[in-house]
């Protein structure tokens, strides 16, 4: 797991060992960051089940604004403190150590671009994405990314969220939300 493009460029990303972080392929991430590439630069990035950090780090790579990474393990939290420091990005980067959805319920920042990677067929990404909508969390042309597994339905959110493109890559699915102006 490396940082594909930008200032931490080829820097390998420590993982978490174990089955409970599926850290997502260099192939489905080169894909996405081409699908968002001209929607990076100088954005608020949110990371929500942060992992191992590596598409907040992505994003910061290629000229976020800041991202805030959260993620409910304390290993997980370390280990994205860690990498971030790694590529040498802290400046811009923000961990928080709690549940996601509770993280969804207090805040009370809006961003440009959500990255929503929980655990498949946990029901996290579908009560997040409700939630994000519920509290209008995204900027205006604000997009959010769902990965999910290929034959998971994904709901329509109501305005001014709009589902967009769904991407196919194996046994993986990424489905675009954009909020409109």
């Amino acid at each position: 797991m490396r940082v594909i493009s930008g200032e931490a460029r080829g820097r390998r990303l420590k993982e978490l060992t174990g089955l409970e972080t599926r850290p997502t392929t260099d192939k489905v991430k080169e894909s996405i960051f081409n699908i968002i590439q001209f929607d990076i630069e100088g954005r608020r990035v949110l990371d929500l089940f942060g992992g191992t950090g590596q598409l907040g780090i992505e994003a910061l790579s290629r000229g976020a604004a800041s991202c805030t990474f959260v993620d409910l393990r304390r290993e997980a939290a370390a280990l994205i403190r860690e990498n971030v420091a790694l590529c040498r990005l802290d400046d811009r980067a923000r961990v928080v150590q709690g549940d996601s959805l509770s993280f969804l319920a207090g805040c009370r920042e809006k961003y440009d671009l959500i990255f929503l990677d929980p655990p498949y067929a946990s029901g996290l990404l579908e009560q997040a994405l409700e939630r994000a909508c519920a509290i209008d969390i995204l900027t205006e042309n604000g997009i959010m990314v769902c990965e999910s597994a290929v034959d998971q339905t994904l709901p329509a959110l109501r305005e001014p969220y709009v589902k967009g493109r769904e991407y196919r890559y194996g046994k993986i699915k990424i489905t675009l939300y954009r909020r409109e102006a």
